[in-house]
């Protein structure tokens, strides 16, 4: 009897607490041990490509995040054990924030038990944990190990930003190649899912606004929401008379969307300036 694919797997783990830095590190985990696949926050990654899954990232409750994480969706489930069946990699690492959690996701994907286990401990310094740490409590950042475009492809809508992950050539000694990852927002808080209110918006683009030089009014404000996530905001300001009109409009659209994305999470997908009218400086009576 012909014997099936995942007789001859090995799978191995990296094992950690959430947000310790495990997705950062996995495609050089996986590099050093030659794992060909990544199964990480109910998704199976491939080299630079997200070939299966769906995210738990981006689960609307924190209760969702974790069953997708564990696969415990039927069809998630099925969808991963195909196309793992169809790539038939020889090594697979997954991503668990403990050992019963990587056991439990390789039960409910009918895969070989962990041989071989990573700690976190073992390839980080307190040091990059505790900054790990502080990243997604502070700023609520989660990393996938896939580039941009393949986020994006993958999950429209989501706030996406580049990481470089630098990985030792083998069989080229001294030599490095880069692999990008992404860092993305959660649709999830600790709390339960966020919403943030048009006029709230609008108070964090007023700001900004002001705060770039020779814009003298911020005028009418609309925010307009193009998809969950995706945003896209109008402003009519009033400039200074003399400055560079299309210099002083960038300066506003840059500064309106770091604002914007880095205060609430969203994406901001466009910042329309339509400029209303000019600010002249006022004119001081002659002394005698």
């Amino acid at each position: 009897m012909k014997k099936s694919w995942c007789s001859f797997l090995e799978v191995y783990a990296l094992v950690g607490p959430s947000g310790t830095g495990k997705s950062h590190r996995a495609a050089i985990v996986a590099n050093k041990l030659g794992a060909q696949a990544i199964i990480d926050d109910g998704l199976l990654i491939q080299g630079n490509r997200i070939i299966a899954g769906s995210s738990a990232k981006r689960q609307p409750t924190r209760i969702g995040a974790i069953k997708a994480a564990l696969f415990m969706d039927n069809r998630q489930a099925q969808e991963i054990k195909s196309t793992l069946s169809r790539v038939a990699p020889e090594k697979v690492l997954i991503l668990g924030t403990s050992v019963g959690m990587v056991q439990r996701i390789a039960g409910r994907l009918e895969l070989p038990q962990p041989s071989n286990i990573t700690k976190i401990e073992e390839i980080a310094s307190e040091k990059e944990i505790r900054k790990a740490k502080f990243h997604r409590t502070r700023f609520s950042r989660h990393v996938i190990p896939a580039p941009i475009l393949e986020v994006k492809k993958s999950f429209p809508g989501i706030l996406v930003d580049p990481l470089r992950v630098f990985l030792r050539k083998k069989g080229t000694p001294g030599k490095k190649d880069w692999l990008e990852q992404s860092v993305i927002r959660p649709t999830f808080t600790s709390n339960g899912k966020l919403t943030i209110a048009d006029s709230a918006i609008s108070a964090i683009v007023s700001h900004a606004a002001r705060s770039v030089e020779n814009v003298a009014g911020t005028g009418r404000i609309n925010v307009k929401v193009e998809q969950e996530g995706v945003i896209t905001i109008d402003i009519s300001p009033t400039l200074s008379f003399g400055c560079a009109l299309h210099e002083v409009a960038g300066r506003l659209q840059r500064q309106i969307k770091t604002a914007v994305e880095n205060m609430t999470g969203l994406q901001v997908k466009e910042v329309n300036i339509k400029i209303k009218g000019l600010s002249f400086p006022k004119k001081t009576e002659a002394t005698s």
